[in-house]
């Protein structure tokens, strides 16, 4: 099994993929559209047209892996290709939300932070 690490990369390719793709099909993608090195260790996630599908290539350090994931209604919330490369850097916590079926562009991120009060650093 493959385990994601704080250093592990997240690229998604934008717009549509065809699913017929596997192993070799998908490392030409992440080598030729994304201009990733597909033995880097990082996720590439890949959708069809329809938004129902998607596909995971990931090296894990011996072999190749490729995870399906198929939904039975719904379709996943996908970008369509924006720029020239078509390639959306994730954070793992959006991997999260995406695979879950949450529409990241009506999502927002909060990020909480502890206040010091000046009163309380005073008073020891």
């Amino acid at each position: 099994m493959f385990g994601l690490g704080p250093a592990t990369r997240i690229y998604l390719a934008a717009g549509a993929t065809d699913m017929r793709k596997s192993f070799e099909g998908l490392y030409g993608l992440v080598r030729d559209r994304l201009l990733c090195e597909p033995l880097s260790g990082h996720l590439f996630l890949f959708c069809n047209a329809q938004r129902n599908r998607l596909k995971v290539l990931v090296w894990d350090g011996t072999g190749l892996w490729v995870c399906a994931k198929r939904l039975p209604r719904g379709c996943f919330s996908w970008p369509p290709t924006g720029d020239a490369q078509g390639k959306v850097v994730l954070s793992h916590e959006e991997l999260s939300l995406l695979l879950g079926g949450i529409d990241l562009a009506k999502t927002q991120s909060k990020r909480w932070h502890r206040v010091v009060n000046s009163q309380d650093s005073t008073a020891a």
